[in-house]
């Protein structure tokens, strides 16, 4: 099969990237001449030039493949019309250059977010692939407009879509932080409620990306693809601290208004920089809301967890402690 990924030279991107390769398929990725393609080196996979934001010059890099995994994103923006531009103008144009290129695509992978359905609204109360959708940042409601575009597509193109949660893993930069933090003994915990969070190693995403990418029941469907228990942050420094050999942990309790404050500044700082902003305030509440996405019982998903990677419920337990070893050393 010929897979086409967009994004390919970022986190999760690069890791779908091997997971298609490993299962012995024709990849293709678009990206410029100047871009790093450090994570691609020796993977086989193809550079086409294209970009996402002109149509004709997507011909090439549609018009002989198979399918397309759409993974490339917006995730940091100076305003909602950027990451607009990024996330839902993009998908667009790419589906638009399906169209008029490639009309007998098998499938169209969309790869969206947690996001787009906002945080749950309790503990007792996860949401799961049929909740309303309500996001509450620039980010999440603008990949819902790219969500909304690859339905409304989906009479011409046949489209799967996956919500990721939380991912972490080899050539991570945002959960990262979090596992350095413990490593060096500290662990800053956001409110004074547990949160429950779900996440995904990448891998074992990627993994699953290429399951609903191949399954014939996964047309018109829409998956979290997620680990089977939610997770507080609590216990994932205990579990990252085992990792590091560290006997204690400072877990200092930040209140909400504080986080609120702080990424207020920084948001404003990043802006008069010109520079999207990793922090801002859209992103303060977004982390101090409380994340919990249902495992969704589907038989892909389900093939998928069988060898799931995730083992935070056994921190004594190898295998998982390796590849959360691996997140934080194989850079």
């Amino acid at each position: 099969m010929k897979v086409l990924v967009t994004g390919a030279t970022g986190f999760v991107g690069s890791h779908v990237v091997d997971a298609l390769r490993a299962s012995n398929h024709d990849v293709s990725f678009i990206a410029r001449s100047t871009s790093n393609l450090r994570w691609l080196e020796g993977s086989g996979a193809v550079r086409v030039d294209g970009s996402l934001f002109d149509v004709s010059s997507l011909r090439t890099a549609v018009q002989d493949v198979d399918v397309v995994v759409h993974v490339a994103g917006l995730t940091a923006a100076k305003n909602e019309a950027e990451f607009r531009k990024g996330n839902r103008d993009a998908t667009k144009n790419l589906l638009d250059a399906v169209r008029a290129y490639r009309p007998q695509l098998q499938r169209f992978v969309h790869i969206s977010s947690g996001a787009v359905v906002g945080p749950s609204p309790s503990p007792e109360r996860a949401v799961d692939e049929h909740s309303p959708l309500h996001p509450i940042t620039s980010y999440g409601r603008t990949k819902k407009e790219a969500e909304e575009e690859v339905i409304a597509a989906g009479s011409d193109i046949p489209y799967t879509i996956v919500r990721p949660p939380a991912v972490y893993g080899p050539r991570d930069s945002a959960i990262l932080t979090f596992f350095q933090s413990v490593a060096r003994g500290i662990a800053p915990i956001i409110g004074f409620d547990e949160k429950q969070v779900s996440l995904i190693h990448a891998r074992d995403l990627a993994r699953g990306i290429v399951l609903a990418t191949t399954s014939p029941a996964a047309i018109g469907q829409t998956y979290f693809i997620t680990s089977e228990r939610f997770y507080t942050w609590p216990h994932i420094a205990a579990v990252t601290a085992a990792v590091m050999g560290k006997k204690s942990v400072l877990k200092p309790r930040l209140p909400h208004a504080l986080v609120l404050g702080i990424a207020g500044i920084v948001g404003a700082l990043g802006k008069l920089a010109g520079k999207p902003p990793v922090l801002d305030y859209e992103k303060g509440i977004d982390i101090s809301a409380i994340w919990s996405l249902r495992y969704p019982r589907s038989a892909i998903i389900k093939k998928l967890t069988a060898n799931s990677a995730i083992y935070f419920s056994n921190p004594i337990n190898s295998f998982g402690l390796i590849l959360l070893r691996v997140s934080l050393t194989n850079r």
